[in-house]
């Protein structure tokens, strides 16, 4: 556990040092960057695959949840992250279990959430995600930058962001590139894909104020969001 924290710190350093290098720019003046600190799902240490479909929520509870993530969360915010990336998260009882962990031991710390999700609808555990945004909200919203999506295909984001505009709460989406993932053979159906910008009104025009890429995107994809955001004025 010791290395692996160590390594937390040293990538906050590294990506620190990004930031020092790549800061405001004569064509992005406005720009403020973060450096955000990722607290991927429980599931991931399982080695199974089960980070993608969530059932081990049933196996764990709350506390076990919570001790789980405490030491990452702990390394992160003394490393110096700005906020919390709580991310690719596929059951809303984890989700809770984070915020409530934030609210009682890291209170000074900011987050978004963000869920990954088995069709336009539920997350990937299966609750509906409009539920899933509104208990967030309830937990912890004074700790909330931002919920919403990630590594889900792109043509989910809006009807996902659509389902919860009752909501006062700005979204974060980062999908994957659109390719369509094959057990036993990797990513295919390249040739289908739509470029990523051009969702982005869409999703602007929905509340999405943090916009990325996850799976199968590229730093080409970043910078053609990028261009668009800036020439906007977003």
């Amino acid at each position: 556990m010791d290395s692996s924290l160590a390594l937390i710190w040293r990538a906050v350093t590294l990506a620190r040092q990004a930031v020092d290098k790549c800061g405001p720019t004569a064509n992005s003046p406005r720009r403020q960057i973060m450096v955000a600190g990722s607290v991927g799902p429980y599931g991931a240490s399982l080695h199974n695959g089960s980070e993608y479909r969530g059932e081990y929520i049933e196996c764990v509870t709350p506390q076990q949840l919570r001790d789980w993530h405490r030491p990452r969360i702990a390394a992160l915010v003394a490393a110096g992250v700005d906020l919390l990336a709580v991310e690719t998260i596929p059951a809303v009882q984890e989700a809770i279990a984070v915020l409530a962990l934030l609210r009682d031991e890291f209170s000074d710390v900011k987050a978004w959430v963000s869920f990954s999700c088995k069709d336009d609808a539920h997350t990937s555990h299966g609750e509906p995600f409009c539920e899933a945004v509104a208990q967030c909200c309830q937990t912890n919203r004074s700790q909330l930058v931002a919920v919403g999506v990630n590594c889900v295909a792109p043509a989910q984001v809006a009807p996902l962001l659509a389902s919860v505009q009752g909501l006062q709460v700005p979204f974060v989406v980062y999908p994957n590139g659109g390719e369509t993932w094959t057990p036993g053979v990797g990513w295919t159906n390249k040739e289908g894909c739509v470029p990523m910008v051009k969702y982005l009104p869409e999703w602007v025009s929905l509340g999405a104020q943090y916009i990325g890429g996850c799976c199968q995107t590229d730093a080409e994809d970043i910078r053609q969001c990028r261009q668009f955001i800036d020439n906007h004025n977003l």
